[in-house]
């Protein structure tokens, strides 16, 4: 059993090891690419709290800035997870989405205390400062990163495509999804996925696959990796369900 992992290098290290403890192979194709943005140290005066909504915000900060004293809310318990490896002390996970992280900042922080940064890439999902801002707080967004989609498959995995050589795609975004649906459909490769199954880490994931029909679509309970292998391993009971 082969799947291929679609997240940026950094990520998918470890979901290829998640994968390896269940018997099953990986291929990393990583569909988008990671910039760390080079620029000033960041003005963190007044900043009651930082908000993280990917692993990648966390990478991205720490080589900005030295300060791991400042409060950090996190949108799921991966990015948590990196953020305290990184050495931040104060750490909460909203265990979701941007609703449940802004939700989570309405009842644990207070406006008064200060600006909230998101530590964020180009382009974001959802309105976490739209809901902040009605909430009262002071929002800023840093965008210390730029995720980059690639304008090809690899000759090596396009052509396990081609052959038959996977058995499902791993996919943890919507942009992922809909570059992966380009890179397929460019190739002539669409109808392939009637033989792969999606292993999808949300119902928004889910919606931006169902651009091409699968073998079959999971899809994680909530959006944490803990949860897609938790998906995974009941499919693996019974994939024809």
């Amino acid at each position: 059993m082969r799947f291929l992992i679609t997240r940026p290098m950094d990520d998918a290290t470890e979901t290829s090891s998640l994968l390896a403890r269940r018997s099953i192979q990986s291929v990393i194709e990583p569909l988008i690419s990671i910039e760390i943005t080079e620029g000033p140290v960041l003005d963190l005066d007044g900043v009651q709290a930082l908000l993280i909504t990917s692993a990648n915000g966390v990478r991205a900060f720490c080589q900005r800035s030295d300060r791991r004293d400042i409060k950090v809310m996190a949108v799921g318990d991966t990015s948590a997870h990196w953020a305290r490896r990184a050495g931040f002390s104060h750490v909460e996970s909203a265990g979701g989405d941007v609703d449940d992280l802004a939700e989570m900042v309405e009842d644990r922080l207070d406006p008064p205390q200060g600006a909230l940064i998101h530590v964020a890439g180009g382009k974001v999902a959802g309105d976490l400062a739209g809901m902040l801002e009605d909430a009262g707080f002071t929002y800023r967004r840093e965008v210390l990163y730029e995720a980059r989609k690639v304008e090809a498959f690899t000759p090596m995995v396009e052509a396990l495509f081609r052959n038959g050589d996977l058995d499902g795609v791993m996919l943890y975004s919507p942009r992922t999804a809909a570059t992966f649906i380009g890179l397929m459909t460019a190739v002539g490769l669409a109808e392939s996925c009637g033989d792969l199954t999606a292993f999808c880490l949300s119902a928004n994931v889910a919606a931006e696959a169902e651009g091409l029909y699968w073998k079959r679509v999971v899809v994680a309970e909530k959006p944490e990796q803990s949860a897609l292998m938790v998906a995974i391993d009941r499919w693996r009971e019974d994939p024809e369900a």
